[in-house]
């Protein structure tokens, strides 16, 4: 097919995919195929929606009301989904809802995914656009969450802010085996990283990239300096 016979909504997701998502390492065909197939036009907010598919982060600002969080990039958003090694059997945890469109490219590589969001604005909001994406498999629930939600164990979690450390309590709420992706540091150094629960008290770290995103909202900060 000639790219340029396409309509233009479905170029721009295309050359999001191929020129932005792609060559920043992600390679999973059911990630790419989630970027292809979720409309992220439809998760932005309206008068936001002309740059959904651009390479920057996108201010949530709902009914003119900034909320100061914003949906990250596309290319991070989907090595995010990639880290968490996510099988289709899986219940995965999110931390950090903002628009839904993370926890809708989570819920295309995962059974369940149950996603917490601080933010009652932003909850409601994310609630509707998985609603109106007939995405029936995602879970939104008001709260803050950065310290642990509940007492279920998950496997896998996904932290969509950045913590100066991270807090034991999520990281005993993986199933031996599963994974945790999360930025851990503060400006101007953090790097994403990988948590693999390995026994019941054996975690397993390994660093993936470096980045920069905004602080997990409830997160206070570190004193402690390396």
């Amino acid at each position: 097919m000639n790219i340029n016979e396409i309509p233009e909504t479905e170029r721009a997701r295309f050359n999001m995919v191929e020129q932005q998502v792609r060559p920043w390492s992600v390679h999973d065909e059911a990630v790419l195929h989630a970027m292809f197939d979720i409309p992220r036009e439809r998760f932005t907010p309206p008068h936001l929606s002309a740059l959904a598919f651009t390479d920057t982060d996108l201010p949530l600002i709902i009914d003119g009301v900034d909320t100061h969080e914003h949906m990250l990039t596309p290319k991070v958003e989907a090595k995010f989904a990639q880290e968490l090694l996510l099988k289709p059997g899986d219940c995965a945890l999110e931390i950090g809802t903002g628009s839904g469109y993370q926890a809708a490219l989570l819920s295309r590589l995962a059974q369940q995914v149950t996603s917490i969001e601080i933010d009652s604005r932003l909850a409601a909001f994310a609630q509707n656009n998985l609603r109106a994406n007939q995405i029936g498999n995602v879970k939104v629930e008001t709260g803050d969450g950065h310290a642990g939600w509940g007492t279920t164990e998950y496997d896998a979690i996904l932290i969509t802010g950045s913590v100066p450390a991270v807090p034991d309590a999520l990281k005993y709420q993986l199933v031996i085996g599963g994974r945790m992706v999360v930025v851990v540091g503060q400006n101007p150094v953090m790097t994403a990283c990988r948590i693999t629960r390995t026994s019941a008290a054996g975690f397993e770290t390994v660093g993936l990239f470096d980045t920069w995103i905004k602080p997990l909202r409830g997160t206070l900060k570190s004193n402690f300096k390396f």
